[in-house]
């Protein structure tokens, strides 16, 4: 009997399309898995913003959760935007029973605007609940330095937040370094073990379709995790991945503020094992 890669992402849905659940779902079935989906929260928004947002509440969420580990046990899992603290300790107690599945947890708590996405109660329950469960955590910049309680204007600075994050529990942290002042941009993956970090440059692309870079990056790590690359190799790909669907994305126009990246540039068919 064969069986499809399969993966699991839990977050708010976009109505345009370009972040959140569908550009998840986008990410991961362009790389081969076969994506199932808890629903957190409900959006309305396009490439001109966000207008509406409905968080769905925390029994639905779980019991979405629970009808998806009991039939479709999924190879890797990410999580995205989770909106309240009740639905984020309900998520967290149900994934803490969940063994050997790599969880990429992308914090979703400040924007790439810089508005705050989470409010404190959230953001106590996240740090205290889910982050420990992390396989790789994927903050940016504004997201680690609420995480890590400072400022972060240099590399340095980012080293020193690494460790502060890294001592709550989760296993690695990608810190995405494209909000640091500076011509040189790099994102750096940091490990609990105590490894060096790894460094990727981070390239610069002239494009305005860059709506949901972070949610693809994460979706695509997790779906080549649940392929079988390891943690170091996945996000490596990952990169390559969506700097590649930036740029086969950059000279479309996708509404009329900024667009989706080009997530189908080379679609793979869903993957046997």
């Amino acid at each position: 009997m064969m069986y499809y890669v399969k993966t699991l992402t839990i977050a708010g849905s976009d109505s345009g399309g370009g972040a959140g659940i569908q550009a998840d779902i986008k990410t991961m079935s362009a790389l081969g898995c076969y994506a199932s989906s808890v629903v957190t929260a409900v959006t309305a928004q396009n490439t001109m913003g966000v207008y509406c947002v409905q968080h769905i509440e925390a029994k639905t969420v779980e019991a979405q959760l629970r009808a998806v580990l009991a039939d479709l046990r999924p190879h890797a899992i990410k999580t995205g935007m989770l909106g309240s603290a009740g639905n984020m300790e309900r998520i967290a107690k149900t994934l803490s029973e969940v063994k050997d599945i790599p969880l990429i947890v992308d914090p979703v708590m400040v924007s790439t605007s810089g508005h705050k996405l989470m409010d404190d109660d959230a953001i106590r329950t996240f740090d205290e609940y889910l982050l420990p469960l992390a396989t790789l955590l994927t903050p940016n910049i504004p997201e680690a330095e609420v995480l890590a309680g400072m400022r972060i204007s240099s590399v340095a600075d980012m080293d020193e937040a690494a460790k502060m994050i890294l001592g709550r529990g989760c296993k690695a942290l990608l810190i995405k370094g494209g909000h640091i002042e500076g011509k040189m941009k790099s994102d750096r993956l940091y490990f609990a073990d105590g490894r060096k970090p790894m460094v990727f440059g981070a390239e610069t692309i002239v494009s305005r379709n860059t709506h949901g870079t972070g949610c693809t990056l994460s979706s695509a790590v997790c779906a080549f995790m649940a392929r079988g690359f390891h943690l170091e190799e996945a996000v490596a790909k990952a990169k390559t991945y969506v700097a590649d669907a930036i740029r086969l994305g950059a000279d479309v126009e996708i509404g009329s503020g900024h667009g989706a990246v080009n997530h189908f540039y080379n679609p793979e068919k869903l993957i046997k094992q």
